[in-house]
């Protein structure tokens, strides 16, 4: 693992290498479970947030996620951003339509600090699979619930903890040995990326963690869904409405 103080730029540079590649590794290490896990996102967003939805989807990557917001009839506005120029760019190419018409819009931004993105802005926030590579989790959570309209909902994908022990051991077999050999394999021989993914895991909260976490910075109704045994998390979470 990079130290807090390298870990932005050791993602960014690292981002940039597989970002042509990134959208296959996913799919190979999940299954293609991944695109099932998504949807559901995009559907709770759409659950939680009355009218018409301006969202922001942050650590956007290669749009994965973005590409499903955009077709939801509900969202009007989509703003894309991550910090990885290349890996932005295969977002831009997935959303160029959108982008042309004046729905969508990609941008270079760092989550931590979202200086173009106007307080109380936003109906929904969503993450996928970026939130522990942030170098500082706390200053992004608050920077989210900042830009969130009193009552927007924050949906966060990531990694989870598997309880069961037995089913653990399995887990974090496959999670730590097998998932970087099918990176080595799309890369053509080993990255630090592919080594980094897996063990980035260890260092960020778990299930409950997180949510006491959202809880003591400002969120509520904070609630989580979990996937293959708890191998995969979307926390939901809300801007309390102020009366």
């Amino acid at each position: 693992m990079p130290s807090q103080e390298t870990k932005a730029s050791f993602v960014r540079e690292n981002f940039d290498k597989i970002a042509s590649k990134y959208d296959r590794f996913n799919d190979w290490n999940s299954f293609f479970l991944h695109r099932a896990w998504k949807n559901r996102m995009v559907r709770e967003i759409e659950k939680e947030v009355q009218g018409p939805i301006r969202v922001l989807d942050l650590c956007c990557g290669t749009g994965d996620i973005s590409v499903r917001l955009e077709r939801s009839p509900r969202v009007e506005s989509l703003l894309s951003l991550d910090f990885s120029e290349k890996m932005l760019a295969v977002a831009q190419n997935r959303l160029q339509i959108p982008i042309q018409n004046g729905r969508a819009k990609v941008e270079i931004g760092d989550a931590t600090h979202l200086s173009n993105v106007p307080s109380e802005s936003l109906d929904a926030v969503s993450i996928g699979f970026g939130l522990r590579n942030v170098n500082h989790l706390d200053k992004a959570l608050s920077e989210i619930l900042r830009v969130l309209k009193p009552g927007g909902v924050f949906a966060n994908l990531d990694v989870g903890k598997v309880k069961n022990p037995i089913i653990r051991w399995f887990a974090n077999f496959y999670f730590f040995r097998i998932v970087p050999i099918f990176g080595y394999i799309l890369w053509g021989g080993k990255n630090d990326m592919f080594d980094y993914l897996p063990v980035s895991s260890l260092y960020y909260p778990d299930q409950e963690s997180l949510k006491q976490k959202l809880g003591a910075l400002g969120f509520e109704k904070v609630r989580y869904t979990n996937f293959v045994f708890g191998n995969a998390v979307l926390h939901i979470a809300k801007k309390p409405i102020l009366s």
